[in-house]
């Protein structure tokens, strides 16, 4: 049965930044990239957060564009690490050619990226990108 377009982008995203060596760095040896928070969470990691999706294209195209916003918590003292794990989250992402199962992945860029402290001392990076996929025939 094939994956709808959001579950195809979502695994295919997730698998993508678990094989990214660089952020093994900052993220352990497994990349801490999750759709879902752990009931006790190991500091940082990366959260899959918002995704909206929307059909795209004219009469005949099966495409979607889907927004997804990955957000880092971290709770180091300060702003460093989480401004770096974006910064790595951005190379890894911007454009690259990330490998779906039923979707064809037209492109993938990212629009926006910001790093900010929360009300207690977690500080979050989002990072939001765009990607437009098309479901092969």
């Amino acid at each position: 049965m094939p994956l709808d377009p959001l579950r195809d982008l979502q695994k295919g995203l997730i698998a993508h930044l678990k094989a990214h060596t660089p952020l093994k760095t900052w993220l352990g040896a497994t990349v801490r990239v999750h759709d879902v928070v752990p009931p006790e969470p190991i500091y940082p990691y990366v959260l899959v957060d918002r995704v909206e999706a929307q059909p795209f294209g004219g009469i005949g195209v099966d495409a979607t564009e889907q927004v997804v916003t990955l957000r880092v918590v971290s709770d180091f003292d300060g702003t460093e690490e989480a401004r770096a794990i974006a910064s790595e989250l951005r190379v890894a992402l911007d454009q690259a050619q990330v490998a779906l199962d039923d979707q064809h992945l037209v492109s993938l860029r990212i629009t926006y990226l910001d790093v900010f402290r929360g009300a207690d001392r977690t500080v979050y990076g989002l990072v939001r990108l765009r990607a437009v996929t098309e479901r092969i025939a």
